[in-house]
C-alpha cells in the first residue's frame, strides 16, 4: 500500500504479526505531527514495528542518520523489507529489547509508540535509557493513551515535559537540557535574628 504522512509518501507492507496491521495508526500520526524532523537529525525509531516511523524520518533527515530497532523478529524483517521498498539501503534495523543492541549515544531525536496497554516496565526502560542516548539538546517524543504516569516519569528523568493531546492520544516531548544549574536551597539560620544581631555587633566592636 501507499500512505502519506505530512506530505511524505511511503510504500508500506504490513502484517498481522506486527503492530498496526492496517497501516499508520492515529497515535503514530499524532506523534509524527509534532516531531519537526530536520535534515541531519540523528533519529532512533525505538520499537519500530513495520518501520513506518524510521522510514518517514529517513526521507527527511537522510537515511544515513536513522537507526531502527524492535524486539520482535517479524517486525525487524518487515522493517527491512519496507526500507528496501522505499529505495533505501543504509538504515540499520536491529533486533533487541529496548537499547540492547544500540551503540550510539548521540541521537538528536528518539521516537517511540510503546506498548502502553501492559505494565510500565517497558516505558520506564525506554524513557530512562532515552535520556542517556540523547545528545545535549536532543528530544524524546513518545505517544500513549495514558497521561499521569508518563508525565511524572518524564518530569523525574528529564526535568520537564511538554504534552499535546491529539485525537485521544497524548504526545510527550522532552528535551535533554544539560548544564542547567539548580537554584541553591536556602538553609535555615542556626541562631535567632536577635542573637545574630548581637553576634554581629560583638564582631564589629560595638557595645552591647
Amino acid at each position: 500500500m501507499m500512505t502519506e504522512i505530512n506530505g511524505v509518501s511511503i510504500r508500506l507492507e504490513t502484517s498481522k504479526e506486527v503492530f498496526s496491521p492496517s497501516g499508520v495508526d492515529k497515535g503514530t500520526a499524532a506523534m509524527l505531527s509534532q516531531a519537526d524532523i530536520k535534515y541531519g537529525d540523528k533519529v532512533l525509531d525505538l520499537g519500530c514495528g513495520c518501520g513506518i516511523v524510521g522510514i518517514y524520518a529517513a526521507k527527511i533527515a537522510g537515511e544515513e542518520n536513522v537507526v531502527m530497532t524492535d524486539i520482535l523478529p517479524a517486525a525487524v524483517q518487515l522493517s527491512k523489507k519496507n526500507v528496501l521498498l522505499n529505495g533505501m539501503k543504509n538504515i540499520p534495523v536491529y533486533i533487541g529489547r529496548g537499547y540492547e543492541n544500540i551503540t550510539e549515544s548521540d541521537f538528536s531525536l528518539i521516537l517511540s509508540n510503546p506498548p502502553y496497554h501492559t505494565d510500565f516496565s517497558v516505558a520506564k526502560e525506554f524513557i530512562e535509557g532515552g535520556y542517556k542516548r540523547l545528545s545535549a539538546g536532543g528530544r524524546m517524543i513518545m505517544v500513549t493513551k495514558r497521561l499521569e504516569w508518563y508525565k511524572n516519569k518524564f518530569i523525574s528523568v528529564f526535568g520537564g515535559v511538554r504534552i499535546r493531546e491529539i485525537d485521544g492520544y497524548y504526545v510527550f516531548i522532552a528535551e535533554k537540557r544539560n548544564g542547567i544549574k539548580k537554584k541553591p536551597v536556602k538553609s535555615k539560620p542556626l541562631m535567632s535574628k536577635k542573637l545574630m544581631r548581637k553576634y554581629t555587633r560583638q564582631k564589629s566592636g560595638d557595645k552591647i
